[in-house]
């Protein structure tokens, strides 16, 4: 059954590490996700996770070492954040296509200029388009959750993908809270020892990573983003086991008092208890407003997130991420075009809150609510927060 402790959030995914069975972590500290990467340290020293621990001179190594210990068969771990993202960027595009299922922990923070230590999504909206399934956990327990249901997706043989869970830096990856902490025996039942689909063995040699002349290199591409898109089966299954194992549902996409809303606000990550407090509120005022949050960024769950919000009149799609030169923030993009697509025609508004650590209140989605249900079109994303 496991046991409940108060516990810092980045701990506890690293005790989720530990509980995986991880073979090899390969890593660079980089705030904040240092904790995470820390602690595998001394479970490692300690004796308590038998793991090879590869201390890198950067994360351009991290992920290159990840890449390599996973296409020699181990069961590999790393987490990084904002410019060690970017760092690492070049090998990141190369580990789906290679079919590496390594597991990324990523505790979000903005990219530089200018330079900033705090939380947005701006770190793994660079990534987007890179192949990697990716994942959004909102507090603790789903975060310890998800690292455990990433290893279950990512080594899937019908997958055979990388994986990254997405915690919001300082925000959730160093708050404590009380997580229930799962027994090794329930990890188990969970999560069957990795066998890989491809594998590099001295014995029986094979080539990976050449190069992708004309003549394929879009055949390549092609591959990966089939196995992506089908790798939401996988997905459902995960959390469908991860439940009767553990007694915890998870959804691709998460409502709440949506069923009757009017308008409806569209969150990722852990901005979507604020959101979750200020609709309570808005709801005792009257107001019909309801919560979906997206927990599966990629691939895009199209059908969920569309039943989500099939009954909704405004559709308030909320970014953590600022895309300069564009009219709308990376969700609201992809909310815009699935439901274009559709027979849906809400009246969609896209704003962009909480870049660089910027506090996020329920202030600022009660404005978000007015601002949507209005009636005024709106052309271009809206700053919410700005210091006048």
């Amino acid at each position: 059954m496991g046991k409940r402790i108060g516990i810092e959030v980045s701990l506890a995914v690293a005790e989720a590490v530990k509980l995986a069975d991880t073979d090899v972590v390969a890593a660079y500290p980089i705030t904040p996700q240092t904790h995470i990467v820390e602690h595998l340290s001394e479970l490692v020293a300690d004796g308590e996770l038998n793991a090879a621990y590869i201390p890198v001179e950067s994360e351009h190594s991290a992920m290159s070492s990840c890449i390599g210990s996973s296409a020699a068969g181990a069961r590999t771990f790393t987490a990084t954040s904002s410019q060690g993202l970017a760092l690492m960027n070049e090998m990141i595009y190369i580990a789906p296509v290679l079919r590496t299922p390594i597991i990324l922990a990523i505790a979000n923070r903005a990219l530089s200029a200018p330079i900033n230590i705090w939380n947005d999504h701006s770190d793994i909206m660079s990534v987007r388009d890179a192949g990697w399934i990716a994942l959004f956990a909102d507090n603790g327990q789903e975060a310890l959750d998800m690292t455990l249901a990433s290893y279950r997706i990512g080594e899937d043989p019908a997958v055979s993908l990388p994986v990254s869970m997405n915690i919001d830096g300082f925000t959730l990856s160093h708050f404590i809270e009380p997580i229930l902490i799962p027994d090794q025996e329930e990890v188990d039942r969970f999560l069957p020892p990795f066998k890989p689909s491809l594998q590099l063995d001295i014995k029986n040699p094979i080539s990976i990573g050449l190069l992708g002349a004309p003549e394929c290199y879009t055949e390549a591409r092609k591959a990966v983003d089939n196995v992506l898109r089908n790798s939401k089966k996988t997905v459902l299954k995960a959390f469908e086991e991860f439940d009767a194992v553990f007694g915890r549902k998870y959804n691709l996409v998460e409502t709440y008092r949506h069923e009757d809303a009017e308008t409806v606000i569209v969150t990722m990550g852990s901005i979507s208890e604020t959101a979750m407090t200020a609709i309570d509120e808005m709801r005792d005022q009257g107001k019909k407003v309801g919560l979906v949050r997206i927990r599966l960024w990629r691939p895009f769950p199209d059908e969920e997130f569309l039943a989500a919000v099939a009954h909704a009149k405004n559709v308030a799609v909320v970014d953590r991420h600022m895309v300069l030169g564009c009219s709308s923030g990376p969700v609201g993009l992809e909310v815009r075009s699935l439901v274009y697509t559709s027979k849906l025609r809400p009246v969609i508004t896209n704003f962009v809150l909480g870049l660089g650590g910027r506090d996020v209140t329920r202030d600022n989605f009660k404005h978000i609510c007015d601002r949507a249900s209005s009636g005024e079109v709106q052309t271009r994303y809206e700053l919410v927060g700005v210091y006048e």
